[in-house]
């Protein structure tokens, strides 16, 4: 574990996404570093386009945009800010114009590659806009005193980015809670019925390859964007809380986001700190996470209803991956995570 800092700091954490205000991953990241760095004793204010997030331990500075092209006006406001009373600047996108020294430590974290997602999106107006913001990825490296990317993979573009620091997950609430699980098969996903988390795709192999052989087994998806009516054995949670997150994680009995790209994959960790065995498309997030499957089912969008199908006929390799993803997300826990920022906060020196 890195060395961590006795003296308490003041952090301005720079993350466009919000809870607040959108599902997006790096968000809901961002908020819970911040929860934990004020946990630990330091001072952060948060510089968002979104809104406070309700019950937030850190401070909050909104950054109040309108019009189109927000995220790269976010970028460019910034520019504005005067952080001169910070010790740590963290961002978790959109600093790379902040090129002129403004505190003691500027730390960016890259949560993955647009360039990647690039590759997968597929309307051109999409893939012009990924473009340019892997271009702005690139520039930040150099804005940057020192850079971490989230996964070894996401370094593939940019391979003089040497650090690796995971996301993070809070151990004491994600958990395995073995008699809240489910009587009847329950399969769970987390994520959106469209676009590259593949809900759609997922709900149709489990309903061609799992509920034919298993007629009881249910499909639950924590997902706004899916239909009214998905389909037999399918049932849309919504949004929901962070409770009711943890509460269906440990209700499942096998986790499944068939994602086309993930730089990381917040879920899987998730679903693994709670016990539950994970399948996944080998993406890039997944691979990681499962420790290229060692701790998880990696398997082509093609075959992902056959490896749910096979895993919940299967008690006894279930209990194997849960016992392996448990301890798989021992290397993810927040605490792990916070003193590994806070021995780079502590540097106080530029890096190259």
């Amino acid at each position: 574990m890195a060395a961590t800092v006795d003296a308490s700091l003041r952090i301005a954490m720079v993350s466009y996404y919000l809870p607040s205000g959108s599902k997006i991953g790096v968000g809901f990241q961002a908020h819970e570093l911040a929860n934990a760095l004020v946990r630990r004793g330091h001072r952060v204010d948060m510089f968002s386009e979104c809104p406070p997030v309700e019950g937030a331990l850190y401070g909050h500075r909104r950054v109040h945009l309108a019009g189109s092209l927000r995220t790269f006006r976010f970028a460019w406001a910034l520019r504005r800010i005067d952080f001169s009373s910070y010790d740590v600047i963290h961002a978790h996108g959109d600093d790379y114009w902040l090129w002129r020294r403004r505190t003691s430590v500027h730390v960016r974290t890259m949560h993955g590659s647009s360039f990647e997602e690039a590759r997968r999106v597929p309307r051109l107006r999409e893939k012009l806009r990924m473009l340019l913001l892997g271009v702005s990825e690139v520039m930040a490296t150099f804005a940057a005193d020192v850079t971490v990317a989230v996964s070894p993979a996401t370094r593939r573009w940019t391979p003089w980015v040497r650090r690796v620091i995971p996301n993070g997950v809070d151990t004491d609430r994600f958990h395995p809670d073995p008699p809240r699980r489910a009587e009847a098969p329950t399969v769970l996903f987390v994520g959106t019925w469209r676009n590259r988390k593949r809900g759609r795709d997922l709900a149709a192999a489990f309903q061609r390859d799992v509920l034919p052989i298993h007629p009881d087994a249910r499909l639950e998806m924590v997902c706004r964007d899916a239909p009214e009516d998905p389909g037999p054995g399918v049932s849309v949670l919504g949004e929901l809380s962070d409770a009711d997150l943890i509460a269906a994680y440990q209700r499942a009995w096998v986790f499944c986001l068939p994602s086309a790209y993930e730089g990381f994959g917040i879920p899987y960790a998730e679903a693994m700190a709670c016990g539950l065995p994970v399948v996944a498309t080998p993406n890039i997030g997944a691979r990681f996470v499962t420790d290229h499957g060692r701790a998880g089912v990696l398997a082509p969008l093609a075959e992902i209803g056959v490896a749910i199908e096979k895993l919940v006929a299967d008690p006894d390799r279930r209990e194997a991956l849960a016992a392996a993803s448990a301890s798989r997300a021992r290397s993810f826990a927040m605490a792990h995570v916070v003193a590994s920022y806070e021995g780079l906060y502590a540097t106080r020196q530029r890096r190259p």
